[in-house]
């Protein structure tokens, strides 16, 4: 039995590695630009950046800046929506917005929260909304920073596209960070490989909300952002929308956009990830189970049948699964062995996947600062 469950997680991963969308590859990047570049377009459209923000004062000054000194050849504006935040944010951007030869800024008050909406796209749409008759939107987080030709290249190559994502470079300065970020993106990309979601002829749709240009047409095909209002998962919402009208959307790893909020502690992590795990799985309890079982085949079993058995075939599934980590350790810069400790994130995620469950049943739902969200209503 044990030499049979073997060969089974084996067979597993051998279709996970090479039957997959290649999951596990970091190669899909925009191309890097310089000013010289002579694949410039022959016009430059417009673009409104839109920052939801609610208490983001200990961010905003190491991220707006590097919005408003974005180098772009067409008309640009920043737009911050101070979502009733009790930190000063909306007067600290309006300093920060005052820098000489910044790309202009305006910061704008959402109404009061209408019911069905999640407080961040009820923000954003009140930016969209100021934007007016621009060409493109770009969706971005209070926490991310982007580099000085961010915006340059994402516009450069949208041709063809509706909708450009960025997986922004997450923070990983202490130990726990080094564990679970680099898995947590690993685990994304298992769910949605970038590859096939860059595939014309595939029905994968995605993005990662810290960074998403949209054009302003697409995604009023798609019934803006009401279209998804009640979404907590936005980003992948949003993806599938702009999809499901026709669109095409591209998705890739970062290179100079990145987030600089911390989670330094396990707890931080924790509720990051179980705030909308649940959510992920639709509120289905037999989606959970599912996911549970299949967390324990895929990623607990090689390491209990290894020193179980020993079982080789199972050792040789726990190697391969480690050496599908190496590109995820590389981008982020982690020693690559960490992928051997791939089940012991699997269990931490395992957890918070039920915690997250738990969560719902009590009532308390996805949250973030202070609001919460118990609606089954999720589009993503």
């Amino acid at each position: 039995m044990l030499t049979v469950a073997g060969w089974l997680t084996l067979v597993v991963w051998l279709g996970l590695t090479f039957g997959h969308g290649w999951f596990w590859l970091t190669d899909q990047r925009l191309p890097a630009r310089s000013p010289r570049d002579a694949t410039q377009p022959a016009g430059w459209p417009s673009v409104a950046i839109v920052v939801p923000a609610r208490d983001e004062a200990a961010v905003l000054p190491r991220t707006l800046p590097t919005l408003l000194a974005q180098r772009y050849p067409g008309a640009a504006r920043v737009i911050l929506v101070d979502d009733d935040s009790s930190d000063g944010t909306g007067t600290l951007a309006r300093t920060l917005g005052a820098t000489p030869g910044a790309v202009p800024l305006t910061v704008v008050t959402p109404d009061a929260l209408p019911a069905g909406w999640t407080g961040k796209l009820w923000a954003a749409a009140r930016g969209v909304a100021e934007a007016g008759a621009v060409d493109f939107v770009l969706l971005t987080d209070a926490d991310i920073a982007h580099g000085p030709a961010s915006l340059e290249t994402l516009v450069a190559v949208s041709d063809g596209f509706d909708l450009v994502s960025q997986m922004a470079v997450l923070r990983t300065e202490t130990a726990w960070e080094r564990l679970i970020v680099p898995a947590f993106v690993y685990f994304f990309a298992m769910l949605y490989p970038f590859r096939r979601v860059n595939n014309p002829r595939s029905r994968v749709a995605a993005a990662a909300g810290g960074c998403v240009l949209v054009r302003r047409g697409a995604l009023e095909r798609a019934g803006g952002l009401a279209a998804i209002r009640g979404a907590v998962i936005d980003d992948v919402a949003l993806a599938r929308a702009v999809s499901s009208t026709g669109g095409r959307t591209w998705l890739g790893f970062a290179t100079t956009v990145h987030s600089v909020r911390p989670y330094p502690r396990l707890a931080d992590l924790w509720h990051m990830v179980a705030r909308t795990a649940y959510t992920q799985l639709r509120h289905s309890p037999l989606v959970l189970a599912g996911t549970v079982l299949g967390l324990a085949l895929v990623f607990l079993a090689p390491p209990a049948l290894t020193f179980a058995g020993p079982s080789w075939p199972a050792l040789a599934a726990w190697l391969l699964m480690a050496a599908t980590f190496v590109p995820i350790a590389r981008y982020y810069r982690q020693w690559p062995v960490l992928g051997v400790l791939l089940p012991v994130t699997a269990l931490l995620y395992t957890l918070m996947t039920l915690d997250s469950a738990r969560r719902h049943f009590l009532g308390r739902g996805a949250g973030w600062k202070g609001r919460h969200y118990s609606s089954t209503e999720d589009s993503a």
